[in-house]
């Protein structure tokens, strides 16, 4: 539990300062004006007092029991000074200065050296390099931070590495008057991590949505078990910084080339229900609205203006969401032509008409509140100078306090003049936005998050008709061997291990016995150069398809037996199966997380569609679904023209059946299945590799 340092009864600043321009004085002064319950011990060994509280020359000399010490002094101090609040029994610390590993070797040292005091003593530190954090709680009102953003009352809990960050959108709630309940930034997060303060906001009554940004995941394991936990409770609102950073270097198969660097995070963020952002003004308007607004129980929203132009930019903003606006039942729409002005659009959209007044907004909201077609209601809402405006606001505060439905506002107004209205409407809690799109963008958020809710992925199928002993076995022979790639005859035992359904082949080492092997296996065939150096072997010219008799099959060899000069060249004959639509599956391994599971349109094009899409392990029934049905080219798989769809049950399978290869046998670092063709009534994997 981190009560102590969230809701701490007391809290010192070793380091505090006289000058009015520095952190140590900083802190002090966002502790008093700020309003904090409990006392303040300035530390500093020159002075008898800061901004007029008696200041103690050391942690020792200070009063017992302190929950929360600042550490505004150069990095080579800081060990002794945790040192010192060890033996003051000091709950937690807050190291404010930087100089530790974020600056090389001798800052390394620094860090191991403190924490390893803080250890000894059980003491929780946050930081170092860090802000601190804040606690609007009326009961505790702790600023133990040296930031400029003063909160309002709130349910918005941030958490975040970056203290720029934190502190951007921190003030963004601010400036549109959305007050916030706890603020942690925890720069170098050597012990208190993102992770367990998120499980700290998880459990705070207060806190109603968790908003956080990572620049990268340390421990993305521990963080997708705690972010699981914690958003199926309330929502997390997340953003990934460096999405155009470029990628990692190229990977030797498709399935790592395709694999872009952020790829592991948002799958992360998928997998364990945390809404994604790209940008911070969508997430801190999603932010405010999850404030004060239950969630949706679907898609199917009512909107209500007073003038058409917005409500039209927020329906098509809707629809491209794919949010519904369904018609007005038969009788919402005869309750409206009675209450309504006989001039309004009794329509969804709801046009009251820029003279509509507050029974009319009353009279809709009633109806679409007791209307079952309507999820979730969007209020469009401009000032007129000829209507009262206030008390339009009082019946959409009234309505929001009901909770009946969720409800967002696109409040077009002067506030300066129209300033009744805003304070209606804010202390009404009902979440207001200036522009009709950035209401439609919360509204979606809203509804987003009552879909992840809701979708239920089942756990992963498991295969028990599979040779785990035989793949391992394979696996070791080859890594104890050093080898970077598998040889295509155990490639292919390895499948068959697993029950992957591959197209009969054969391993030969010269033409007359790769033309035996046809013989056996039935003409057509194709034969591939089989070596450790040729990894794209079509590229090289080391694939010959479609070859009829022993004849082509023997010429084929000696043409790549002449091409090819590697020692351990062998030649894989193969079934020719004609037809199919080409789709790829693969695996990538991903440190901490398992392995990347990947599905999509496959063959020559697969570099140049990309129509890929991603999943990590275990991949459930529901979840190879959702894959097929998430590429572009998602239609194709189903059937379209008059062309008949592939075996969807056979491709859902084998992505399972893949899953648990990894899953079993996590040394396979990259695997390709590509192509494979997909036939409407079997699935056949023709060209596989596995890395090691």
């Amino acid at each position: 539990m981190l009560d102590s340092l969230f809701r701490p009864k007391s809290a010192a600043v070793i380091g505090a300062s006289t000058k009015e321009f520095s952190i140590g004085n900083r802190v002090i002064r966002n502790l008093v004006d700020f309003g904090f319950k409990g006392p303040i011990y300035p530390i500093n060994p020159k002075t008898d007092e800061v901004r007029g509280i008696k200041a103690y020359k050391s942690i020792l000399d200070a009063p017992d029991n302190i929950d929360v010490v600042h550490m505004v002094i150069p990095a080579k101090f800081v060990p002794q000074a945790v040192e010192d609040c060890g033996k003051k029994d000091v709950k937690n610390i807050i190291i404010n200065s930087g100089g530790f590993s974020e600056i090389g070797p001798e800052g390394e040292a620094f860090e191991k050296d403190f924490m390893a005091r803080a250890k000894n003593y059980g003491i929780r530190v946050l930081g170092p390099n860090c802000q601190g954090i804040i606690n609007t709680d009326p009961d505790v009102r702790a600023y133990c931070n040296f930031t400029f953003t003063k909160p309002e009352i709130g349910h918005i809990s941030i958490v975040a590495l970056s203290g720029g960050v934190a502190e951007v959108i921190h003030q963004g709630f601010s400036a549109m008057g959305v007050g916030t309940r706890i603020y942690a930034s925890n720069g170098n997060a050597c012990d208190i991590t993102i992770p367990e303060i998120i499980q700290y906001l998880g459990d705070d009554d207060g806190t109603r949505v968790i908003v956080t940004y990572v620049e990268g995941l340390r421990d993305p394991s521990t963080f997708m078990k705690v972010a699981r936990e914690v958003a199926a409770k309330k929502p997390i609102l997340a953003m990934k910084a460096g999405r155009t950073a470029e990628g990692a270097k190229a990977a030797a198969s498709h399935t790592g080339g395709l694999a872009k660097e952020d790829l592991a995070t948002d799958l992360i963020f998928k997998k364990a229900g945390v809404l994604t952002f790209m940008d911070e003004g969508e997430l801190i308007q999603a932010a405010a609205a999850f404030a004060t607004q239950p969630i949706p129980k679907g898609n199917r929203i009512g909107l209500i203006t007073n003038t058409g132009g917005p409500a039209v930019i927020a329906t098509d903003i809707l629809v491209g969401a794919e949010l519904s606006i369904p018609p007005l039942s038969d009788k919402t729409e005869a309750t409206l032509k009675e209450s309504l002005f006989p001039e309004a659009s009794v329509n969804n959209p709801v046009d009251v008409l820029a003279t509509g007044n507050a029974a009319h907004y009353r009279a809709c909201m009633d109806a679409m509140n007791a209307d079952d077609n309507y999820d979730a209601l969007y209020i469009n809402l401009v000032t007129p100078f000829f209507v009262d405006t206030d008390s339009i606001a009082k019946e959409i505060a009234a309505v929001n306090q009901q909770a009946i439905k969720p409800m967002v506002c696109n409040l077009m107004t002067d506030k300066n003049q129209w300033t009744e209205t805003v304070r209606i409407l804010k202390e009404g809690g009902v979440p207001s936005f200036s522009l009709p799109g950035e209401a439609a963008r919360a509204m979606t958020a809203l509804v987003r998050y009552s879909a992840i809710r809701s979708r239920n992925i089942g756990q992963p199928d498991s295969f028990d008709d599979v040779d785990k002993s035989l793949a391992q076995g394979i696996i070791d022979k080859a890594s104890a061997a050093g080898s970077k790639f598998l040889p295509s005859a155990d490639v292919y035992r390895i499948l068959e291990a697993y029950k992957i359904p591959t197209a009969g082949w054969r391993m030969a080492v010269s033409a007359e016995a790769a033309a035996s092997a046809a013989e056996e296996i039935g003409f057509p065939v194709v034969v591939k150069a089989d070596a450790a150096a040729i990894v794209h072997k079509s590229d090289m010219g080391g694939v010959a398809v479609n070859l009829p008799d022993s004849q082509s099959v023997q010429a084929a060899v000696k043409d790549m037996q002449a091409r090819f000069e590697a020692p351990d060249l062998k030649f894989f004959v193969q079934k020719y199966v004609a037809g199919g639509m080409e789709v790829i599956l693969g695996a990538k391994a991903e440190p901490g997380l398992g392995h990347l599971i990947m599905f999509g349109m496959g063959g020559i094009y697969v570099e140049v569609l990309k129509d890929v899409v991603f999943n990590l392990t275990p991949v459930t029934r529901f979840e190879a679904e959702e894959m097929l049905d998430t590429i572009r080219l998602a239609p194709l798989l189903k059937g379209v023209r008059g062309q008949k769809g592939v075996l969807r049950a056979g491709l859902v399978e084998v992505i399972q059946r893949l899953s648990q290869l990894v899953s079993d046998v996590p040394a396979i670092q990259e695997l390709d299945l590509n192509p494979t063709l997909a036939f409407e009534d079997e699935i056949v994997v023709v060209d596989a590799r596995i890395g090691l």
